[in-house]
């Protein structure tokens, strides 16, 4: 008898059809969601018994779907962060939960760098302006010459660093892993949490959201930034508290952000949507046709190793 998967994620082999092959030549059946929007607990409750794997995006893995899973062998994230799976519950009942970390840095990391000129330069707002039949001169600053700070210096983080020093960035990092950099980052200062806030004029977040980073920039944090900043947030939604982040740039403390995500998606309803300052994007950062594919690829293959009692790659649990 085959084994079979479920996919949930809506991009999964859509730039091509070599995920699917991966599995159809590995004898693997799929199954995949039949709508659109995210699947609720009660919807994985009716299914899950049938699979042996899950191919995953943003939908929530509770431990009531992972405890009836009797059949689940493994989760796999398409994607990085793993904020919606019950990790616990995961390695409590032997389920193997991985991800894609590094196979989508550089489409993480360009879109950062876009993000980051983006907001320096007011592009998306003078191109809205022109759109609107009006042609004024919008000012912004520029990126060279400014001081990046980076928290988080992992697959991304350092991709984005890579980038910010062609473009004569002065990069500074913090990371509570890392005590020095490899030697091909000579030029990036490794500096203290408080240090990277007082002295970043742009200040781009690449960590996971758990319970210790979940605020992490918050009204204490934004007010020792330095008066004219901006935040950049390609991570994810819940690391920024919105609310002061809506308030410090109304005032005037922080010039601006740049987010890739927020704290409640869709972002209908939210303030920052008022402001003309900031750029808020779909949560499209890894969303590059080859970053697609090369996530489905992996998400494949390690689905085809674990059900054939090998090692998956980036195990999380």
């Amino acid at each position: 008898m085959n084994k079979k998967v479920f996919i949930t994620s809506r991009s999964f082999g859509q730039v091509s059809d070599r995920p699917l092959k991966i599995l159809s030549q590995n004898n693997i059946e799929y199954d995949f969601k039949s709508k659109p929007s995210l699947l609720e607990e009660k919807d994985f409750l009716n299914v899950i018994d049938k699979y042996d794997a899950l191919i995953v995006g943003a939908d929530k893995i509770t431990e009531k779907v992972i405890e009836k899973g009797k059949n689940l062998k493994i989760i796999c994230k398409h994607g990085t962060g793993v904020d919606n799976i019950d990790l616990n519950s995961a390695k409590k009942n032997n389920v193997c939960v991985t991800n894609v970390a590094g196979v989508n840095s550089d489409a993480v990391a360009d879109t950062t760098f876009g993000l980051i000129i983006d907001i320096a330069r007011r592009l998306s707002y003078a191109s809205n302006i022109v759109k609107c039949g009006e042609w004024t001169k919008v000012i912004g600053v520029d990126v060279h010459n400014k001081t990046l700070g980076i928290i988080g210096f992992g697959a991304i983080g350092k991709k984005v660093a890579k980038r910010a020093l062609g473009f004569d960035m002065k990069v500074i990092a913090y990371d509570p892993f890392i005590n020095k950099l490899p030697d091909n980052y000579d030029k990036v200062q490794l500096s203290g949490f408080q240090y990277i806030l007082k002295n970043s004029d742009f200040l781009t977040l690449h960590i996971p959201l758990n319970k210790g980073t979940r605020n992490l920039i918050d009204e204490p944090q934004m007010s020792i930034m330095k008066k004219g900043s901006f935040i950049i947030n390609a991570s994810r939604g819940g690391i920024i508290n919105e609310d002061a982040l809506y308030k410090n740039i109304i005032n005037g403390h922080l010039a601006g952000a740049g987010l890739d995500v927020v704290e409640k998606e869709p972002a209908k309803g939210n303030p920052l949507l008022k402001l003309d300052n900031v750029v808020i994007l779909p949560h499209i950062a890894s969303y590059s046709k080859e970053a697609i594919d090369s996530v489905s690829t992996t998400c494949s293959w390690n689905v085809v190793k674990k059900l054939n009692n090998e090692t998956p790659d980036n195990i999380i649990v």
